[in-house]
């Protein structure tokens, strides 16, 4: 009979009831089937299968193998939620386009939020908004174009509607990440644009965002690349566009004039950007993850940042970056 005091959980769950029993099944090698009836997730969850010849013990799965086969089965969920998602939203369009709020002023049938599936319908709705722009496109892209067809085709589409801008007397401001700036997959579809094109660079800037005409804005909606928020709401539109002019007093001048700014101390941008990171804590993939390189990069970087300040050690690393003022600059600069 079960343990009355196991609590029931989600069927593709490991309670710590039953991940004790397995630990001790895995460092004995068995485990009585009795002992096993406490935790009925093991077998189902086929960490325990019967011991040949013997009913009464359960051996362990091996971990690896089963961990392997617990986040297949976990990916193809995820995956068969964004299917469902990506469903929800193709049935709601019509519905919210027809009957969902609308913003004063910018003529029935417009609605304030926007949420576009799948990234045909994206690029399409991108272009549809670029097309009708007249005077000027924000722009934070974070990263290079995909690898591949898919961002062949994409930058073609960017390049394209972006060029139809220029020539119509528009501009396009655009804010990239400083350690991809001087890469060929993002210097060279801004390089090839003829008209006021202007590309500046941040350690970190935020997420892909873009404006037009400061009527409208579309941003990610989620983690892939398949989901995407189009906003015509004036508050949240206007709050878009002075974030992206604060962002753009920061960053540094990439095209079509690069700009190298002073080196405070002796030191480059991107080692005072991992200077303040440290300062915060962060550990060295984070650091990297936020400035957009490798790990082995940036721990190159903090090697010759603690030889510069003479640091023996991360911690005294730390204290050496706040006692030496080489973050004072950039903090006055925000």
């Amino acid at each position: 009979m079960p343990d009355a005091e196991h609590r029931p959980h989600g069927a593709g769950e490991l309670c710590p009831d039953g991940a004790k029993l397995y630990e001790q099944a895995l460092r004995e090698g068995r485990l009585a089937a009795a002992e096993a009836a406490r935790a009925p997730c093991l077998t189902g969850l086929g960490l325990l299968h019967p011991a040949p010849g013997d009913p009464a013990r359960l051996e362990p799965a091996d971990p690896a193998a089963a961990l392997t086969r617990m986040l297949r089965g976990s990916r193809s969920r995820i995956a068969a939620e964004h299917r469902r998602e990506e469903k929800l939203v193709e049935r709601f369009e019509p519905l919210l386009r027809r009957y969902g709020p609308h913003a004063a002023g910018t003529g029935a049938g417009t609605p304030l939020l926007r949420l576009h599936s799948g990234v045909q319908r994206i690029d399409q709705a991108i272009t549809e908004a670029m097309d009708e722009a007249s005077e000027e496109v924000l722009c934070v892209q974070p990263r290079a174009w995909p690898a591949g067809q898919r961002g062949e085709t994409a930058h073609d589409a960017a390049h394209g509607r972006e060029q139809r801008l220029l020539d119509r007397g528009g501009r396009i401001r655009t804010l990239v990440r400083r350690t991809t700036a001087h890469l060929p997959p993002v210097r060279a579809p801004h390089e090839r644009l003829r008209g006021d094109s202007e590309v500046r660079s941040l350690d970190e800037p935020t997420d892909r965002l873009l404006v037009m005409d400061r009527t409208v804005a579309f941003l990610p909606a989620d983690d892939h690349g398949t989901l995407a928020l189009e906003v015509h709401h004036p508050a949240l539109v206007s709050y878009f566009v002075t974030f992206f002019e604060r962002l753009w007093r920061l960053a540094t001048p990439v095209l079509p004039e690069p700009v190298r700014r002073p080196a405070p101390h002796g030191l480059t941008p991107r080692q005072r950007a991992i200077a303040r990171l440290l300062t915060e804590g962060h550990t060295d993939a984070v650091i990297a993850d936020r400035l957009g390189m490798n790990v082995r990069t940036a721990r190159d970087h903090i090697a010759r940042l603690a030889a510069t300040l003479g640091s023996e050690s991360r911690t005294q690393l730390g204290f050496l970056i706040a006692r030496s003022g080489i973050l004072e600059p950039e903090e006055a600069a925000r």
